[in-house]
Formats: C-alpha cells, sequence, structure tokens
C-alpha cells in the first residue's frame, strides 16, 4: 500500500483542527469549528407506529367479541366497559409518545461542548461547558441508578437518565474519549481564568 503524504487536510477537504488561519499579521480568517462528538439521545421504545396499531386492532378486536357476548347475554352495560379499556390503552400510548419526543443533543466542537435537552412538556433548554474543565462522572460498572454527570466550575448536568446503565456507560466512555482527542488538539489550549 503507497504511503499518503500528509498534506494536513482530511480526505474531505476539511481541515483536521479548526483553528484560526492568518493571512497577514494579526488578521484571523475564521473557520468552522471541528466536531469531536456529535450525539442524540432518545428514550428507547420498544413498540412502533405498526406494532401500536396492530395492538390496538387486536384489543379493539377482542373487546368487541367479547363485549359483544355480554351484549347477547343481556349485559349491554358491560359492552361500554370494553369500549372504555380501549380508549384508556390508546391515551396512554399517546402520552407515551408524546414523552419519547424527549431527546438530548451532546456537542464536542473545538469551540464548546453543548447539551440541548428538547422535551415536549418544557421549554428547550440548553447548557454550555468550556471542555478543558469538564468532568465526565459515570459509576462503572454500572448500577440502576448511576447517571452520567457533565460538570465544570460548579455547573452539573445529568444527560442521557432514560438510556440503560449499560448505554449509560457506553455514552460516557465515548464523551470521555472524544474529550481526550480534543485536549490533544493543538489549538486546544487551557483557558486563561
Amino acid at each position: 500500500m503507497a504511503e499518503r503524504k500528509r498534506t494536513g487536510f482530511t480526505e474531505n477537504g476539511n481541515p483536521p483542527y479548526s483553528c484560526p488561519m492568518t493571512i497577514a499579521a494579526d488578521t484571523p480568517v475564521p473557520s468552522a469549528p471541528r466536531v469531536f462528538f456529535d450525539a442524540v439521545l432518545h428514550p428507547h421504545r420498544s413498540l412502533g407506529p405498526k406494532g401500536f396499531r396492530i395492538l390496538m386492532l387486536a384489543l379493539g378486536a377482542v373487546s368487541l367479541a367479547v363485549g359483544g357476548a355480554f351484549l347477547a347475554k343481556g349485559a349491554w352495560p358491560v359492552f361500554g366497559f370494553f369500549g372504555l379499556d380501549v380508549l384508556i390503552v390508546w391515551l396512554a400510548f399517546r402520552a407515551n409518545y408524546r414523552a419519547a419526543r424527549l431527546y438530548e443533543r451532546v456537542r464536542l466542537t473545538s469551540a464548546d461542548l453543548t447539551v440541548k435537552r428538547v422535551d415536549a412538556r418544557m421549554p428547550e433548554r440548553t447548557w454550555t461547558f468550556q471542555p478543558f474543565w469538564l468532568r465526565v462522572s459515570m459509576d462503572d460498572p454500572p448500577r440502576h441508578e448511576s447517571q452520567v454527570t457533565l460538570s465544570s466550575h460548579g455547573t452539573s448536568v445529568v444527560v442521557g437518565s432514560f438510556l440503560s446503565p449499560d448505554e449509560r456507560l457506553e455514552f460516557a466512555k465515548a464523551l470521555n474519549g472524544a474529550l481526550v482527542q480534543w485536549r490533544r488538539n493543538p489549538c486546544s489550549a487551557a483557558p486563561v481564568g
């Protein structure tokens, strides 16, 4: 295999890191920040829309058949309760799917680390950290109550609380690995102050 000459650019043409380049003395040319880590975390939902329709059709068919049997025997009030249970299950799933719109985005660039939490029930929240001082905490081995905590300068944020303990540990390790890469970046000098 032939050796490649290192040109300072990756294969897609982007610079390997985003330092401001200078054309003349003290004339910086802005460049887009390099992305070291970008993860979007969603709560796990095991039943998709197609499965939900199948479940509701099956539940409706069973309720209709059993309720119809009661109706045929003259116990007509029971028939209404069988329709009510289908409605309650449908409402519970709708609330569950609304809660599934929650997501968290953790993005580490050469400039900063941002955590964005979007929840249907609350306004969107964003936290910004300077990666040089950031600590990622997680129990290893993970326990059920273990949390991934990002902390820096007295500010702490728990991320991925809806993930399983093993998924939280995997996420924490991946983020720590990205932080190690960020700290090796030649432009990631320790901030003053």
